[in-house]
């Protein structure tokens, strides 16, 4: 909104610079001088003009480039604890099957032991 108000700031100024001079009841040599001082104005001021742009425009670059900086560093930050959370679950759930396995192994020896002790306490059983 700036630059527009700015872009028509500079033409409204041109033009009625223009018209007034021509207008004005003065004599070629005075004109031509009138209009050598409104240019060179003119000049300067869209010279200034430019140089406030390309300021304004490498400051929000830069802040662009700061803020891409701190997201990819947050999104980095944010993808580590993800993964150490995965890990932690992965290491969380290899240690419960263990601890499962174990006790079904457990289970299965006591019940092939308990079967073993049947089986001898009893021969007469089998036949």
């Amino acid at each position: 909104m700036a630059k527009g108000l700015m872009v028509g700031f500079l033409t409204g100024t041109i033009v009625g610079g223009v018209i007034a001079l021509l207008y004005a009841p003065k004599s070629g040599k005075e004109l031509r001088e009138d209009l050598k001082k409104k240019s060179e104005e003119i000049t300067a001021d869209v010279e200034n003009y430019l140089i406030d742009a390309q300021t304004k425009a490498k400051q929000l670059i830069n802040e662009g480039k700061d803020k891409s900086a701190h997201l990819i560093s947050e999104a980095k930050q944010k993808a580590d604890s993800l993964l150490k959370d995965a890990e932690s679950l992965l290491h969380d759930a290899k240690k419960r099957m263990n601890d499962e396995s174990s006790k079904v192994k457990i289970a299965m020896k006591a019940g092939l032991d308990a079967y073993k002790e049947e089986k001898h306490a009893s021969p007469d059983r089998e036949s």
